[in-house]
């Protein structure tokens, strides 16, 4: 379930949907995700294809696995970074930094070239969020 924080905050910004669209849930399905996380439920009840946050934006992965090769191109780089396939990239990692979710946990984990992905590799670094809606409650800011 989604805080009431964050679907407070779509819904000041007019971007918060009740409508589920059967093509986004399976997308979520295909990319292996569970349906009533709080991942889901963003990505299923958000009218947007990006959200831009306190740093940078993260996508709409639904909108993305259909419409775009971006997110099959994100998970191709986090191959080559030895970053393991159940981390999902939110965001294009333009910046040699980025934001991943981890789909067996819920966690939230940004990564960075360099010390922090050593460290990641090394077991050194841990996911920074415990849970998808803490981790929106600190990008937009809540």
């Amino acid at each position: 379930m989604l805080s009431n924080k964050v679907i407070d905050y779509l819904n000041k910004q007019g971007i918060y949907s009740e409508k589920e669209d059967k093509a986004y849930k399976k997308a979520l399905i295909d990319l292996g995700i569970d349906l009533n996380s709080d991942f889901a439920l963003f990505n299923l009840n958000t009218t947007e294809i990006t959200f831009r946050g306190q740093c940078g934006e993260i996508y709409n992965v639904c909108w993305f696995k259909i419409y775009s090769n971006d997110l099959s191109y994100g998970i191709e780089r986090q191959a080559v970074l030895g970053i393991p396939s159940e981390y999902l990239p939110l965001d294009s990692f333009e910046g040699e930094d980025g934001f991943f979710y981890n789909r067996n946990t819920g966690e939230v984990l940004e990564i960075a070239l360099g010390e922090k992905l050593i460290n990641f590799q090394n077991g050194k670094l841990s996911p920074q969020w415990k849970d998808f809606n803490s981790f929106l409650e600190w990008y937009f800011e809540l």
